[in-house]
Order: C-alpha cells, then sequence, then structure tokens
C-alpha cells in the first residue's frame, strides 16, 4: 500500500495532527496473486477507509460480477506474515500496526521485522465455498482463482500426486500457450520458460538437492518434458476453450482436501528414536478450510494429518513459563497396539490463537444450527455425555492421506472415570492441568484475524 510521503515509522506528536493531511487522497495499489497487473486505486480518506469500501472499489475495477463478490477478500501480506482482513479493519492502521503484529504472531528477528513491509493483495475468500466456485462462469472471476491455486501448486503449497500435477501442468501449459501446438512448438515453449513455470518446485528441480539434480539433469528433464508433452496432447484431444480449461484446472484442484486453506506455519515433535533425537522438531505448515484442517511436512511435500472437523477436537495454549510455546492441540482417534485411544497432537506455533480462532469460526459456519460443535467432555473425565467416537484413520500411499505413525503423539484412552496415559507421565503435562482448566475449551481470537 502506498500513500503520499509514505506511513512515518516513529511518530511525534506534531506528527498526528498531520495523519489526516498525510492520509486524505492517496495513490492505493491492490496486488493480485500471479502475473496478473496490479489494481491502482486513488482513495479518499486513507486514514479511516474500511476494507469493505477498498474491496468494493476492487471489485468495480475488475467488473466483478454481483453473484461472485464473497469469492475474494483483501489480504495484507508480507513474506513474514500472511492475514486475511475483516470488511471492518482499516488497512492504513493495521500498516502501522504491522511490526507489532509480526512480533506478537511470528518467530522473526528484530532486523527482519524492522526490514519487512506488507502489500494488499485481493486473494481468494478462505470462507469461499468450493460449491459456489463450481458455478462461476465470469472467465475473469476464473483467471483469478485460476492464477492463486497455479501458484499455490508450483510452490509446493498444495502438495499433489504425480498424476494431479502433470495434469495441471499440461493444463496450464494449454492455458499459456494455446491447446493446438504441435511438438516442435511445444519444445520450444518448455526451452524458453522452463518445467519450474508448469510443474512444482519440488518436481521440477528434483528433492535430492542441487548436486544430484545436476547429475541427473538431462535424463530427468527429458523424462518430464516427455510426461509433460503426452499429458498435454491428452488434455488437448478435445479442443477445449479457455473458460473450459479453467473450470478443469479448478476442478482438478478441488480434488485435493486442503484446496483454498488459511496456511499457518508451525512445527510438531519427531518421533523419538534414541536420546539423541530427542526434543528435534519437524517444520509444518497447517491448512485449515471450511472443511479440515490438514498438517503438511513442509520438507517432504506430504500430509502428516488429514482431519474433517467432525473427526477432531481442539484447543490452544499460551505459554506459561519463559521459553515454552504457544501450542495448538489437536485430539483425534488412534489405535495404540490394537487398542483404541485418543491421540494428542502438539503444533507449536507463535500462531496458534490465530489457527484457534480460525477453526471455531469454520465450525460455527459449518454447524446446521449455527452453533460451536462440542470439541470434548468439558471435565476431561469423559462419563455419560461423551461425544460419539469418530471414524478411525486409514493410511494410503497418496500425499494427501495421513500418516499418523509419523507423528509423535500423547495417546490415551477413556474409561468413563478417568484418563489412562498409555506413555509415562511428562513434568508439567497438559494432563496434569485438567484439573484447573476446562478442556478445549474454544478460545476467541485477539481482534479476529485470519492468516493464510
Amino acid at each position: 500500500m502506498e500513500a503520499d510521503g509514505g506511513p512515518p515509522s516513529s511518530e511525534a506528536p506534531d506528527d498526528r495532527s498531520q495523519r489526516g493531511s498525510i492520509a486524505s487522497s492517496a495513490d492505493v495499489v491492490i496486488y493480485l496473486v500471479g502475473d496478473l497487473s496490479p489494481v491502482p486505486l486513488t482513495v479518499e480518506g486513507l486514514g479511516v477507509v474500511s476494507v469493505q469500501e477498498l474491496a468494493r472499489d476492487v471489485r468495480q475495477a475488475l467488473r466483478i460480477p454481483e453473484a461472485n463478490q464473497d469469492a475474494f477478500a483483501l489480504w495484507l501480506c508480507s513474506p513474514l506474515l500472511e492475514l486475511q482482513l475483516k470488511p471492518r479493519h482499516q488497512p492504513y492502521k493495521l500498516c502501522r500496526q504491522w511490526q507489532d503484529l509480526l512480533y506478537r504472531f511470528t518467530e522473526a528477528s528484530a532486523e527482519d521485522i524492522s526490514q519487512d513491509e506488507p502489500c494488499l493483495q485481493y486473494r481468494r475468500n478462505v470462507f469461499y465455498p468450493k460449491s459456489k466456485e463450481l458455478l462461476v462462469e465470469d472467465q475473469g472471476v476464473l483467471r483469478l482463482l485460476y492464477e492463486e491455486a497455479r501458484g499455490n501448486i508450483l510452490s509446493d503449497r498444495y502438495p499433489c500426486d504425480p498424476d494431479h500435477w502433470t495434469g495441471l501442468g499440461a493444463l496450464a501449459l494449454a492455458l499459456d500457450e494455446g491447446p493446438h501446438l504441435d511438438t516442435q512448438t511445444l519444445a520450444a515453449v518448455l526451452k524458453e520458460k522452463k518445467l519450474v513455470s508448469f510443474l512444482p518446485a519440488s518436481v521440477a528441480f528434483g528433492a535430492g538437492g542441487l548436486l544430484s539434480t545436476l547429475r541427473g539433469r538431462g535424463r530427468r528433464q527429458a523424462a518430464l518434458e516427455h510426461k509433460l508433452l503426452d499429458e498435454y496432447r491428452k488434455t488437448c484431444s478435445g479442443a477445449s476453450d479457455g473458460p473450459s480449461l479453467l473450470h478443469q484446472y479448478l476442478g482438478t484442484c478441488h480434488a485435493l482436501p486442503y484446496y483454498g486453506s488459511a496456511f499457518f506455519p508451525g512445527e510438531i515433535d519427531r518421533p523419538a528414536q534414541g536420546l539423541l533425537q530427542r526434543g528435534r522438531r519437524k517444520v509444518v505448515s497447517v491448512g485449515i478450510s471450511l472443511d479440515g484442517v490438514y498438517v503438511m511436512d513442509v520438507k517432504e511435500k506430504h500430509v502428516l494429518l488429514g482431519l474433517l472437523f467432525s473427526q477432531l477436537s481442539w484447543d490452544h495454549s499460551y505459554p506459561e513459563e519463559e521459553g515454552d510455546s504457544h501450542v495448538l492441540w489437536l485430539e483425534f482417534d488412534g489405535e495404540e497396539d490394537g487398542t483404541a485411544v485418543n491421540k494428542l497432537l502438539k503444533i507449536y506455533s507463535k500462531q496458534a490463537e490465530l489457527m484457534s480462532g480460525l477453526i471455531e469460526f469454520c465450525v460455527e459456519l459449518s454447524s446446521p444450527s449455527g452453533g460451536v460443535a462440542s470439541a470434548a467432555p468439558q471435565d476431561g473425565a469423559g462419563g455419560e455425555e461423551a461425544a460419539p467416537r469418530r471414524g478411525r484413520l486409514s493410511r494410503q500411499d497418496s500425499v494427501v492421506c495421513s500418516r499418523v505413525q509419523n507423528l509423535s503423539t500423547i495417546s490415551y484412552v477413556d474409561t468413563g472415570k478417568e484418563i489412562k496415559r498409555l506413555k509415562p507421565r511428562r513434568a508439567a503435562s497438559f494432563f496434569s492441568r485438567q484439573n484447573t482448566a476446562p478442556a478445549y475449551a474454544t478460545v476467541q481470537g485477539g481482534d479476529g484475524l485470519e492468516q493464510g
């Protein structure tokens, strides 16, 4: 966001009296995802303009049909933090508070925080149902959705299997270059634009590091190009038009359970395999959509745990002592040596509060009565009013399926009278606090900000 003179980094008393004149009229740039041109706007009263007013101006500039106006939202984004804004938020004020937000919700260093600058982005609304997206016919809206989905595929934010990324790459190639190119022209296009323009980075560059990529570069490149060209010919055999190709691309993405999610950084404990490996953590990305929660391995590009809201309970806790972490707790059904157990997964993240608030809101939206679904027995002891057991999770080969056996979880059984742990009690454990605080109480987020 750009304002005349730029927002000051620190504000002296005399500067406050000039704030109204600084923000009275300003040029604002709203960025779009992908290679689409940004939207320039001239805004009156920038200091007090709301997201609702700005979004209306963006929709008019982009000619978004009224039927699709809720498909997108304004986000405040930087490399360190992404926040979907609510209609009542005032972007100018949030920009002035950006450093405070970074200290609150990220682990970034003071130097990185001081140099970080947010921008306003017009992106898919986390709360826009896929069922409504399937009905979109406007090509401009489809193009915006496609560019964002494609960016998430290429950056590995949406992990996918070979049949998905090959088909999506072929569709992207057809959308970029047309559906009727001959083999020679296609080969020239791939040589100029590189595979990374159409396939996920982990696929195009390989997973074995730079040296292994260089050693097998020729063979790997040729095999991927051949696979992509074959899929292109199959995809374009029906001579599809632009809107149809866009629908096919988005329809394929809809098969990914985390499509349309907001994403949060976090860490989980690695399973202990010896004294030297205790205390190590794995970096994960947590996707939260209208349907559920998905924990993904950032390095391996696959799902570790995927749960619908009907399959999980949740809570979040603040640090109790210096050095402790903010934690999002996920509880789900599992099995331990043939015994049905409850499992708890700890996700360490300074954005646990944001995640908990988003889960709560999504549960409210998905509840037929509009109320919050019960997350767990309130006294931690089960009893006659305990919620019915959820369906078991199964292990499959696809990257989108859960790998529960790769998780370090806390397992316990609920006997109806007490919680019986299946592992030794840890000092200051989660269960030792259940007598003083209700289990899985839903938490109101500080300012209700959602993140992607």
